[in-house]
């Protein structure tokens, strides 16, 4: 059978299980399955499939319809230019976070702190981007610390990002010039009506079995302790959590605090800053 055919077949498949994008899914797969890289995929559709390597697509694809993450099933996924290790232990790494990461790029930092680290891609990839920076990146799961020191030695980073099994600021102290967090922020009353490939993640890191937001009433005010002058805290938000956790933002006394929405206009990421005589 040619890749073409194959890649078809498999197409139709994955749009009948319900997968919104069939066609991009099904040429990941065929890639991941011939072992070619991705940019290559139209060059080869044409020649025939080994035996081997129909056996492992229609493995793959059968699990696709089954609603497991593409990259659960190839083991990376690209972020903001970078590929990552990507395990059933981690966040799938979304475009939505890109936004949080350009935000914190905008402005100069020396020390980060990245709270629920997961795969490591924003701490790993803001030190990749700022090769003068250092970081700290902190997570409970033990299995998520090793999906991000696998990533951490890819992108050559060991000498420069600190991994550290925690819970939030359990032991921490500062001064970090910004602090980041993708915290679990999705409501426990929200979590039937989610995508299918969402059920496939850990749930410690999508749910924080409440309201969505008891995460921020840790991150938030902590900060403060732990920011230096001017320093800055930059969170992801659900698409209708902007005005409430600005308020906790505001609260805690952060001042320029603004909401950088993602490229669909939704609220996307809340950021703020450590009020100081002199910026830094």
């Amino acid at each position: 059978m040619t890749g073409t055919r194959a890649v078809a077949q498999a197409a139709r498949r994955l749009k009948a299980a319900g997968v919104e994008d069939a066609v991009r899914d099904a040429r990941r797969l065929f890639a991941a399955a011939t072992g070619i890289a991705a940019d290559r995929v139209t060059l080869v559709l044409p020649e025939s499939m080994t035996p081997a390597a129909e056996e492992a697509f229609e493995a793959l694809v059968a699990k696709r319809c089954k609603r497991i993450p593409v990259s659960h099933l190839t083991g990376r996924r690209a972020f903001y230019g970078r590929d990552f290790t990507v395990t059933d232990a981690v966040l799938d790494p979304r475009p939505e976070t890109e936004i949080l990461v350009a935000a914190a790029l905008e402005r100069p930092f020396r020390r980060v702190l990245d709270l629920g680290v997961g795969s490591g891609c924003i701490l790993l990839t803001l030190l990749a981007e700022r090769p003068e920076a250092t970081g700290l990146g902190v997570d409970t799961s033990g299995d998520a610390l090793s999906v991000a020191a696998e990533n951490r030695a890819r992108l050559e980073l060991r000498e420069r990002a600190e991994l550290r099994q925690g819970d939030w600021y359990a032991g921490i102290e500062g001064p970090f010039d910004l602090i980041v967090s993708n915290p679990p922020y999705i409501a426990e009353a929200e979590m039937a009506d989610l995508a299918p490939e969402l059920r496939h993640e850990p749930r410690v890191a999508l749910t924080d079995g409440g309201d969505g937001l008891s995460a921020y009433r840790i991150i938030v005010p902590g900060a403060m302790d732990r920011l230096a002058p001017g320093g800055r805290l930059m969170v992801e938000v659900g698409a209708a959590q902007g005005p409430e956790v600005s308020a906790l933002f505001r609260a805690a006394g952060f001042a320029d605090i603004a909401i950088p929405p993602d490229l669909d206009g939704r609220d996307r990421v809340v950021s703020g800053r450590k009020p100081a005589e002199k910026p830094l």
